[in-house]
């Protein structure tokens, strides 16, 4: 039709919910009658998942994605674990996190405004609607962060129970060290670290244990009081801090000094650059 207007294709977007192109293409075909445009995305199987947005997102599962030079991490929700589980479900999450790492948008809302790379007629934002159509259950893409990889680092991914938490670990000194780097995100899904190092523990967070301590050794002389906070500020300290902890592998070790194992076996100095731990929001 000629006298389609970018007012009608925004009022078909508000009220349903569909992607602008799909409404462009859905007026076009009714002939400029909202009503017979809506009756038309129904029957494309669009417009119905509208009303499916505004339920609960209560289950989900995090994904991620490594190139040559990208890691991206995306995290999907839906209402039930049935849905998380299904195979429609868990495709749509690894091909919003394949395209994420292929495209490295600006942010989450780009991407999703981003053409499917799969089926050019859609959005990534319209491929959500036709998979809420399918599974009938409201789904969306909570989060998404690209990582660049750096040149002679080494990454690990680890995924746990059935993508609930995600761990990526970078070890930089050597571009082989992808399953040292696995087995440390294999330890920080377990034991969730707070801060790489002791060092990185804030100062704020310091003080407050240390009154916490205080507050617990009353009465004693002033020696043995500085002792004991020392020494149980440090215990805090290498219960937070990654490197510090006991390996989960081998707990007669800290992480840092299996990596200092691993970086003799190598003969290359290895160190813990980043980790993120994701788990469902």
């Amino acid at each position: 039709m000629s006298n389609l207007t970018a007012a009608m294709i925004r009022e078909l977007r508000e009220r349903t919910g569909v992607g602008m192109t799909k409404c462009k293409e859905a007026l076009v075909e009714s002939d400029g009658n909202i009503d017979l445009a809506i009756e038309y995305l129904r029957k494309k199987g669009m417009a119905s998942a509208v009303k499916k947005e505004g339920r609960e997102i209560k289950e989900g599962a995090i994904y991620c994605t490594e190139t040559e030079k990208t890691l991206a991490l995306v995290e999907a929700g839906a209402e039930t674990d049935f849905v998380v589980k299904n195979e429609k479900f868990q495709a749509f999450l690894k091909d919003v996190a394949d395209q994420a790492a292929s495209t490295n948008p600006s942010s989450l809302e780009a991407l999703m405004q981003d053409t499917y790379s799969k089926d050019k007629t859609l959005t990534l934002d319209e491929y959500r609607n036709v998979t809420i159509q399918a599974l009938g259950e409201n789904i969306q893409i909570k989060r998404v962060e690209i990582i660049s990889k750096k040149e002679g680092s080494s990454y690990g991914i680890y995924s746990h129970q059935g993508g609930q938490i995600l761990c990526l670990v970078e070890v930089s000194g050597s571009g082989s060290a992808d399953k040292i780097a696995r087995d440390i995100a294999m330890h920080v899904a377990a034991e969730d670290p707070e801060y790489l190092s002791a060092d990185d523990v804030p100062e704020d967070i310091i003080k407050r244990e240390e009154e916490i301590a205080k507050s617990q050794v009353q009465g004693k002389p002033a020696n043995v009081i500085d002792k004991i906070v020392e020494g149980k500020i440090k215990a805090y300290c290498d219960q937070v801090a990654l490197l510090s902890q006991k390996f989960v592998k081998d707990p007669s070790v800290t992480v840092q000094v299996y990596l200092d194992s691993k970086s003799k076996e190598v003969g290359k100095t290895l160190s813990v650059t980043r980790f993120w731990r994701w788990s469902i929001s």
